[in-house]
């Protein structure tokens, strides 16, 4: 196995199947974390889940970018990502407790577009954080 990494198309390919594979695994766990269901949201035009939805895409994805690029194995690669995940959702949640005027979940929900960009931005802004503190 060993062997096949040293290719880099296969080491990139293999790469891209951890990341879509953990990027599947943190949005189902996200849809359990959320009062709505997240695509049917989406599906109805709701533009703030889908802001929402789409940073935590980006989050995640940067995070295993940062993981890939700095981490020496597979197995550091999907421990950093599951660790960048872990600390996405601390920062949802922090989002939440810092908003004692309303509630994030329930303003998605009703397509409130500036809550939902907030949140986007916030994914995308701490993904970078937590990518750049790879690098020791």
């Amino acid at each position: 196995m060993e062997d096949l990494l040293t290719n880099p198309f296969i080491f990139t390919a293999a790469q891209y199947s951890v990341a879509i594979l953990a990027l599947l695994l943190c949005l189902f766990l996200f849809e359990l974390l959320t009062p709505y269901k997240n695509w049917e949201e989406v599906h109805q035009g709701n533009v703030a889940v889908a802001l929402a939805t789409g940073g935590k895409i980006v989050g995640v994805l940067v995070v295993f970018a940062h993981a890939i690029y700095f981490q020496e194995s597979m197995l550091l690669t999907l421990l950093w990502g599951i660790y960048g995940f872990a600390l996405l959702i601390l920062g949802y949640m922090i989002f939440e407790f810092l908003t004692p005027l309303f509630k994030v979940d329930k303003e998605l929900a009703a397509d409130n577009r500036a809550v939902g960009f907030i949140a986007f931005v916030l994914s995308v802004a701490l993904s970078f954080v937590i990518g750049a503190s790879m690098l020791m």
